[in-house]
């Protein structure tokens, strides 16, 4: 399907898809990536349609990512993550992605991200020693770029959230790593759990 036919969703897929098929270059292309990521969350269709989505329940010591997408040639990923009333107050583990590159879009609501960088030199295992180097306030249609191995947390500041998250690769089979700045603790665990739902709705 082409031009009006498309809903949002395929829209975005098929500009990633192009941009992925000329840019070779990993940083150039997830830096490209975020204007088009911006017109998904301006979508009047998506914002409806995430109105319905599920809440995202941690369980068993792992997150929830919705799964919208995987794309069979290049791999990346399309998630949903929606955090309801339940949560409020919470804060996902400081953690990174591993090797990935992640482009996180709010889509509603607000939430604070927060930036940190290692400032130990990496030698004793299980330790890092964290420094916080941003606190920012994001809201609807702001989109952050996490680069692999950067160090973040978002954290709820009272009001539900929705956002939608593309991935260089869909997470949850491999390892990331966890930070815990109080204890200048280190470990590593599985990422998100997958839950494959529609972003939109079918079409009749």
């Amino acid at each position: 399907m082409e031009g009006k036919s498309q809903n949002a969703l395929e829209r975005f897929i098929k500009k990633t898809r192009e941009l992925f098929a000329r840019e070779p270059d990993l940083d150039r292309r997830w830096t490209a990536l975020a204007p088009i990521l911006a017109e998904l969350l301006a979508d009047p269709e998506v914002l409806e349609a995430a109105k319905n989505w599920p809440d995202c329940v941690p369980a068993d010591g792992r997150a929830e990512n919705l799964l919208f997408y995987e794309d069979p040639d290049y791999g990346f990923a399309i998630n949903g993550l929606t955090k309801g009333a339940a949560r409020q107050g919470q804060r996902t583990r400081i953690h990174d992605h591993a090797h990935i590159y992640t482009l996180y879009g709010v889509l509603d609501g607000h939430e604070r991200i927060e930036r940190y960088e290692r400032i130990d030199d990496r030698s004793r295992p299980g330790c890092a020693e964290l420094r916080k180097s941003t606190d920012r306030l994001v809201g609807p249609g702001e989109i952050d770029l996490v680069k692999p191995y950067e160090i973040h947390t978002e954290v709820t500041v009272g009001e539900k959230t929705v956002a939608v998250i593309i991935r260089s690769q869909k997470g949850g089979g491999f390892h990331q790593g966890r930070y815990n700045p109080e204890t200048n603790g280190y470990y590593e665990s599985l990422g998100p759990r997958q839950t494959p739902v529609e972003m939109l709705p079918k079409r009749a």
